[in-house]
């Protein structure tokens, strides 16, 4: 079969709804086309009722080393479609741009690899090693029944990755020019802070509960948590929401409540910057309660022959290497990396989520032979 068009690809996925957790008929696309260049598909069903979710592991080739691809088919809501110049799902091509919700986020980036790995098949044919592709339709969700029920599947059928590319859009200017090996992690807190109501009148028969939640949350503010490391930014607390839920503005109330969230560097992990914010608030007094949840630790995969492997193909095709970076929000290989090396490059992303979201023509065309470039070094071994 010859290599599929990446930019017709592309088009064909945009044109599916996939709504997060909702496939919608990009599985059955990728299956077809991932089957006639030689792959073993298999779709597994994780979850129950309305909160399963379906996903795609295709392999290629049954030799080591093996080579995994990592994305997602499901998009974010368009929002109000009256607010986009085209139709989201349509895949409207207008001056040179390929217009439609996931253009960016991520099916270009699926595309590209897929039609990179034909190419590679057309000038090399059988790979000396094995390709693999981890596709899901939960990472804009919940990501519990995605990408991390299926690595725990492929491990327990004894299948062995030896590194892995996710094509999340991490481009900023121009294909190529940052990657990431590594990502922060993200934990959010909600902070109820315990006082007693009284009239506004009499201050000295109540004790404010929003003063004291102002203190807190000052506390946790004006110290930095850290000063970054070697590959990462200092850590980061935003508040998102104060909540008094007092309808009287004579009233002084017993109860406050605050939810924020803290992108944290491999300088802590959950256990550890709880620690830190509970001796800050312990330090204010009062009576609270805080609830954690963390959706991602730090982590990094170290430069070294994964990152040297991609940074030399992207070399090899524009001419420069990528920035190593770690910023962004959470992906799919916070759960990747506890099974290979992981490192991730796609698609410039500043579109992604947004009204209009869009990706240049040639800019799919330049990440399908970066990718291609980087089969080649990865399986073939090549300087």
């Amino acid at each position: 079969m010859a290599a599929p068009d990446p930019v017709a690809l592309t088009r064909d996925l945009v044109r599916c709804p996939s709504v997060t957790p909702d496939d919608a008929g990009t599985l059955a696309i990728l299956e077809e086309v991932l089957g006639r260049l030689g792959f073993r598909c298999r779709r597994l069903r994780f979850g129950e009722g309305a909160a399963a979710v379906d996903n795609l592991y295709a392999r290629l080739g049954t030799r080591a080393p093996l080579l995994a691809f990592a994305g997602h088919v499901d998009v974010v809501p368009p929002g109000d479609r009256a607010d986009w110049s085209v139709d989201p799902f349509a895949a409207v091509i207008r001056e040179g741009r390929l217009y439609g919700r996931g253009a960016a986020d991520m099916k270009s980036g699926i595309a590209a690899f897929v039609a990179a790995v034909g190419r590679f098949l057309e000038r090399h044919g059988e790979p000396p090693g094995s390709i693999a592709l981890l596709i899901t339709a939960d990472e804009e969700g919940e990501a519990v029944h995605g990408t991390r029920r299926l690595l725990e599947w492929a491990a327990a059928e004894g299948e062995r990755l030896d590194a892995c590319l996710v094509g999340e859009p991490t481009s900023l200017a121009e294909v190529g020019d940052l990657a990431k090996i590594g990502r922060r992690g993200s934990l959010t807190g909600r902070l109820r802070v315990f006082g007693r109501s009284g009239h506004v009148a009499y201050p000295q028969r109540a004790d404010n509960a929003a003063h004291r939640l102002v203190a807190m949350l000052h506390a946790l503010i004006a110290e930095p948590l850290d000063e970054g490391s070697p590959h990462f930014e200092p850590s980061g607390l935003q508040v998102t929401s104060i909540d008094i839920g007092n309808p009287a503005s004579n009233l002084v109330p017993g109860r406050a409540e605050a939810v924020f969230n803290i992108r944290f560097n491999d300088r802590h992990d959950r256990a550890s910057l709880e620690g830190l914010i509970r001796q800050r608030l312990d330090a204010c007094g009062g009576r609270y309660e805080l609830e954690t949840s963390c959706s991602g630790e730090a982590f990094l995969t170290p430069p070294g022959p994964l990152s040297e492997i991609l940074c030399a193909a992207v070399a090899e095709v524009r001419g420069r290497r990528p920035r190593l970076d770690t910023s962004g929000g959470t992906s799919d290989a916070r759960f990747i990396r506890r099974y290979c090396p992981v490192i991730e490059l796609g698609i410039v992303g500043r579109t992604m989520h947004q009204v209009d979201e869009a990706v240049e023509l040639a800019d799919i065309e330049l990440l399908t032979r970066i990718y291609r470039a980087f089969l080649e070094r990865f399986l073939l071994r090549r300087d």
